[in-house]
């Protein structure tokens, strides 16, 4: 597999159906489909003029894909008190209650499919958007009951299944604020989130099930709600009365005068109330940061900035149309879980949420659900790629998935070896994969392909559509074919409004190092045909004798060895470097451990990034550590490794027992 070639092509059907060749023809743009070569030229000219005049572009886009107004916008951008302040749709009002379930419930998506959620058992349910609505409708009458009004945060600690989707919805229905907390984090993690939010109603489960295992999750709520004085009311999904989760605990600790049975409330509560017309910039979303690089911030989205950018996303850059079937393998405490549920649904579109691990009970447990559910769009993490590469291949090569026509991606960077894999083995070669990236702090995507372009191996293609970004060296440059800083030079209706009760550090965070424009703190570089590349995060980049190395590259160099399945590249102090690199990895079944083969390893580095970046030590282990949304964790690997004795909140670490097994890696 050549990276500086393209790994797949789009034929002329796919690009004469597109909705971003709808768009680029009503610009004024000619696209011939059979014409691949005059169709990528006018595509990358389309992007580069929505980023030089994002106003033109998002009048057109926002007209193009109907977005949904109560009242239309006066006036879409403001920037008189600077780009870190940025007032849009100005006048305009919209909920996204509104856009995505009220405004189909009277037409012909009456009884259209929107909801399939799966739980790890395998039982399925499935709402249309009629039974949506309805579900949206009474929660949102249990929760006025229960005082929830205009700004006040409703946060969800559940497993990934249907009551998450009405609990969101109904929640931004009264002009509450939802904040998605992971169902896997530790009662510290869901304390600090709370109190940090002064949430006042709190959804939660009776219990989860995890890898066959249950999970007593209200007994954790109670732990974290513990003294905590701003919860008021707390709703309690009973998970056993529709998946088995094994034997649930005999008795649910229920609080009177605080708890309610989710079920319970909903059937005692009056007629649904209508929604509330919202501001355009009110907040309707508040997504925490992990926490893996310090205390977790609350970033702040709006009912019309979800809008906008997930909905042009889905539309445009992941081709949503109406009888596509959509799945994200996330969580609801993810970005990628509302990004969803909001996208596709203001389009009117069917979704699949999932709750379980994708390689349990067996390792084809998503190709399996591909099928039987027709998914038509797959998204899922490099990682959880990686993960379903260790059973070998034949769980794949078992299930045609002749549904699928779409991938996605997002997370982390791709190593080739990984994103050939997944092309080929889940695609069949047949599927492009749409690899995006951008954050919980913009709910979207500073890069994402189009599909109306060919692909490069592990690449991100092309900017985000309205997204003036760019690779910055340390002076504030425009640099071609170096890595450097991804940033963006214009605001966008999706960045955060400022943190939650903490402008400063929002300030420091985003906008403090180039003057008006907006670091994102990964290291990106566009390459001399105008892809773009992504090595991992800036603070995760290493100094080698004087060069700027990235953990991304060390590990896919290594994993393009046969023997390797997964890697983790770290920098450690060194008195004539500065810094050199300890690999940890993680071998296929099959292969063993052994002098030679870390000496392997190690001449792979070399002949791919040089003599300087040949690691000091390859280390075996039997996994790495991650979180809960499969994200490798470089720095606790690191302090673990030099002996720190103090490593911080560990709730968000899915596996703590493979952090522990790194300080004695061999």
């Amino acid at each position: 597999m050549d990276p500086a070639l393209p790994i797949w092509r789009p034929d002329a059907r796919r690009i004469a159906d597109a909705h971003i060749t709808r768009l680029m023809a009503r610009a004024g743009a000619v696209v011939d489909p059979q014409d691949g070569a005059a169709v990528a030229a006018a595509a990358r000219d389309f992007v580069a003029r929505s980023q030089r005049d994002i106003e033109w572009f998002w009048e057109l886009a926002l007209e193009d894909m109907d977005m949904f107004w109560q009242r239309p916008y006066e006036r879409l951008l403001d920037v008189s008190k600077g780009h870190a302040w940025a007032q849009w749709f100005i006048g305009g009002q919209t909920n996204i209650a509104a856009a995505c379930v009220d405004r189909h419930t009277g037409g012909p998506r009456r009884h259209k499919t929107a909801l399939i959620a799966e739980t790890e058992d395998g039982r399925v349910r499935r709402f249309n958007y009629a039974e949506l609505a309805a579900e949206v409708g009474a929660l949102a009458a249990a929760l006025r009951e229960r005082g929830v009004g205009v700004g006040d945060r409703v946060a969800c600690y559940m497993p990934m299944v249907a009551e998450v989707v009405f609990a969101m919805l109904a929640t931004q229905k009264l002009g509450a604020i939802f904040i998605p907390i992971f169902s896997g984090y530790a009662a510290p993690a869901v304390r600090e989130r709370l109190e940090e939010a002064g949430v006042k109603l709190l959804f939660t489960a009776d219990a989860s099930s995890r890898r066959g295992a249950p999970v007593a999750l209200k007994e954790q709520a109670d732990r974290a709600l513990d003294g905590l004085s701003c919860v008021q009311h707390v709703l309690v999904v009973e998970r056993g009365a529709f998946a088995d989760c094994g034997p649930t605990p005999p008795t649910c600790p229920m609080r009177a005068g605080r708890d309610t049975f989710y079920r319970a409330a909903v059937e005692a509560a009056g007629p649904a109330p209508e929604t509330v017309v919202m501001d355009a910039l009110a907040p309707a979303l508040m997504l925490f940061t992990s926490g893996t690089t310090g205390k977790p911030k609350g970033t702040v989205h709006t009912h019309a900035g979800c809008l906008a950018q997930m909905g042009k996303e889905i539309l445009y850059n992941f081709d949503l149309h109406d009888d596509d079937v959509f799945w994200w393998f996330s969580d609801i405490g993810w970005m990628m879980g509302p990004w969803e549920i909001i996208g596709c649904f203001m389009h009117g579109g069917s979704i699949v949420i999932f709750e379980g691990a994708p390689d349990f009970p067996e390792p084809d447990r998503v190709f399996d659900s591909v099928e039987r559910h027709g998914v038509t769009t797959l998204g899922i993490s490099p990682t959880a790629v990686r993960m379903l590469m260790r059973a070998g291949d034949r769980w794949a090569e078992a299930h045609p998935m002749a549904s699928l026509r779409t991938l996605g991606s997002t997370g982390e960077p791709w190593d080739p070896e990984s994103y050939h894999w997944y092309f080929e083995q889940v695609g069949k070669g047949r599927c492009p994969i749409i690899n995006i990236s951008g954050g919980t702090d913009i709910v979207g995507c500073f890069l994402a392909p189009l599909p109306i372009m060919a692909l490069k191996p592990a690449s991100l293609q092309s900017a985000g559509l309205g997204m003036a970004v760019d690779v910055f060296d340390d002076s504030g440059r425009s640099v071609v074919d170096e890595v450097g800083y991804l940033v963006c030079k214009k605001p966008a209706p999706s960045m955060t409004r400022s943190l939650w009760n903490n402008d400063a550090k929002y300030l420091e965070t985003y906008w403090s190092k180039f003057p008006e424009v907006w670091n994102h703190g990964d290291w990106a570089r566009i390459d001399a045909d105008g892809d773009w590349y992504l090595y991992g995060r800036a603070d995760d980049t290493m100094k080698i004798a004087g060069r700027r190395v990235g953990p991304g590259e060390i590990e896919a160099a290594l994993i393009e060895h046969e023997a390797v399945s997964e890697a983790a590249a770290v920098g450690v102090p060194d008195e004539l470097k500065g810094t050199e690199v300890v690999c940890f990895v993680v071998l296929h079944p099959g292969h063993e451990e052994s002098d030679d083969l870390r000496a392997a390893l190690k001449s792979a580095v070399v002949e791919a990034l040089g003599k300087v970046d040949r690691p000091r030590e390859v280390l075996f282990v039997d996994d790495l550590p991650k979180t809960r949304s499969a994200k490798i964790l470089r720095r606790l690997i690191q302090r673990r490794y030099l002996g720190a004795e103090e490593l911080g909140d560990l709730s968000s670490v899915q596996n703590p027992e493979a952090l522990e097994a790194i300080a004695h890696a061999r």
